[in-house]
Protein backbone atom coordinates (compact mmCIF):
# COMPACT_ATOMS: atom_id res chain seq x y z
CA UNK A 1 0.00 0.00 0.00
CA UNK A 2 0.93 3.31 -0.93
CA UNK A 3 1.57 6.03 1.51
CA UNK A 4 -0.53 9.26 1.00
CA UNK A 5 1.53 12.30 -0.48
CA UNK A 6 1.44 15.08 2.52
CA UNK A 7 -0.03 18.60 1.28
CA UNK A 8 0.57 22.00 2.20
CA UNK A 9 -2.31 23.68 3.33
CA UNK A 10 -1.26 28.14 2.95
CA UNK A 11 -3.82 30.71 3.63
CA UNK A 12 -3.36 32.87 0.42
CA UNK A 13 -6.22 35.47 0.93
CA UNK A 14 -8.77 36.73 3.10
CA UNK A 15 -11.77 38.91 1.89
CA UNK A 16 -14.97 40.65 3.44
CA UNK A 17 -18.41 41.35 1.18
CA UNK A 18 -19.55 43.96 3.12
CA UNK A 19 -21.84 44.87 0.21
CA UNK A 20 -23.16 41.04 0.84
CA UNK A 21 -23.76 41.60 4.78
CA UNK A 22 -25.73 45.11 4.39
CA UNK A 23 -28.18 43.31 1.88
CA UNK A 24 -28.70 39.90 3.12
CA UNK A 25 -28.29 40.19 6.94
CA UNK A 26 -30.20 41.41 9.63
CA UNK A 27 -30.04 41.06 13.33
CA UNK A 28 -26.03 40.17 13.24
CA UNK A 29 -23.51 41.82 13.22
CA UNK A 30 -20.66 40.70 10.81
CA UNK A 31 -16.75 40.97 10.63
CA UNK A 32 -13.94 40.04 9.20
CA UNK A 33 -12.69 37.77 11.93
CA UNK A 34 -13.04 34.85 13.51
CA UNK A 35 -13.67 31.06 12.00
CA UNK A 36 -10.38 31.39 8.95
CA UNK A 37 -9.41 34.86 9.09
CA UNK A 38 -8.08 34.10 12.79
CA UNK A 39 -5.16 32.45 10.45
CA UNK A 40 -2.76 34.98 8.72
CA UNK A 41 -2.05 35.27 5.10
CA UNK A 42 1.28 32.83 4.49
CA UNK A 43 -0.24 30.38 7.86
CA UNK A 44 0.61 26.96 6.28
CA UNK A 45 -0.67 23.29 7.71
CA UNK A 46 0.38 19.74 6.73
CA UNK A 47 -1.90 17.35 5.76
CA UNK A 48 -1.57 13.71 5.57
CA UNK A 49 -5.44 12.83 3.95
CA UNK A 50 -6.25 14.33 7.99
CA UNK A 51 -7.66 17.14 9.31
CA UNK A 52 -4.75 19.36 10.31
CA UNK A 53 -4.47 20.05 14.12
CA UNK A 54 -5.48 23.59 14.40
CA UNK A 55 -7.59 23.36 11.28
CA UNK A 56 -11.35 24.93 11.15
CA UNK A 57 -13.27 22.07 10.55
CA UNK A 58 -15.82 23.85 8.54
CA UNK A 59 -13.25 24.59 5.91
CA UNK A 60 -11.96 21.34 5.83
CA UNK A 61 -14.80 20.33 4.77
CA UNK A 62 -15.15 22.36 2.17
CA UNK A 63 -11.38 21.84 0.70
CA UNK A 64 -10.94 17.93 1.76
CA UNK A 65 -11.70 16.62 -0.89
CA UNK A 66 -8.97 18.18 -3.14
CA UNK A 67 -6.38 17.58 -0.82
CA UNK A 68 -7.32 13.93 -1.06
CA UNK A 69 -7.09 13.96 -4.53
CA UNK A 70 -3.54 15.73 -4.54
CA UNK A 71 -2.94 13.37 -1.56
CA UNK A 72 -3.52 10.87 -3.54
CA UNK A 73 -1.43 11.61 -6.52
CA UNK A 74 -4.01 13.20 -9.27
CA UNK A 75 -4.44 16.56 -10.26
CA UNK A 76 -7.22 18.96 -11.32
CA UNK A 77 -8.03 19.87 -14.78
CA UNK A 78 -6.51 23.59 -15.59
CA UNK A 79 -4.26 23.94 -12.71
CA UNK A 80 -0.28 23.32 -12.39
CA UNK A 81 0.06 19.18 -11.25
CA UNK A 82 -0.15 19.35 -7.58
CA UNK A 83 -1.54 22.36 -6.68
CA UNK A 84 -4.98 23.65 -6.34
CA UNK A 85 -6.54 27.10 -5.50
CA UNK A 86 -9.19 26.37 -3.04
CA UNK A 87 -11.43 28.45 -0.30
CA UNK A 88 -14.22 27.86 2.60
CA UNK A 89 -17.96 28.48 1.58
CA UNK A 90 -18.27 31.40 3.78
CA UNK A 91 -19.84 33.54 1.51
CA UNK A 92 -19.76 36.92 3.31
CA UNK A 93 -15.88 36.55 4.51
CA UNK A 94 -14.35 33.59 2.16
CA UNK A 95 -10.84 33.05 3.42
CA UNK A 96 -8.59 31.15 -0.02
CA UNK A 97 -5.82 28.75 0.72
CA UNK A 98 -3.60 27.00 -1.84
CA UNK A 99 -2.99 23.39 -1.73
CA UNK A 100 0.40 21.70 -2.57
CA UNK A 101 1.62 18.13 -2.95
CA UNK A 102 4.67 17.84 -0.98
CA UNK A 103 6.94 15.07 -2.94
CA UNK A 104 8.79 13.42 -0.46
CA UNK A 105 11.57 9.97 -1.46
CA UNK A 106 9.03 7.85 0.27
CA UNK A 107 6.18 8.52 -1.90
CA UNK A 108 7.90 7.62 -5.39
CA UNK A 109 5.72 5.61 -7.19
CA UNK A 110 6.63 3.38 -9.43
CA UNK A 111 6.86 3.67 -12.99
CA UNK A 112 3.90 2.03 -14.44
CA UNK A 113 4.08 -0.21 -17.10
CA UNK A 114 2.25 -1.96 -19.77
CA UNK A 115 2.17 -5.85 -19.14
CA UNK A 116 1.36 -6.55 -22.85
CA UNK A 117 4.59 -4.84 -23.65
CA UNK A 118 7.51 -6.88 -24.82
Amino acid sequence: MLTPYQVRITVIKKTFNQELVDAYTEGVEWKPEGCCHSYPIGHTFISDGHIPPGFSDWAWADIQKYVMVLARGGNMLGTRPGTFVTNCTDGFRPVFFLLERLDSPENERPQETDPHEN
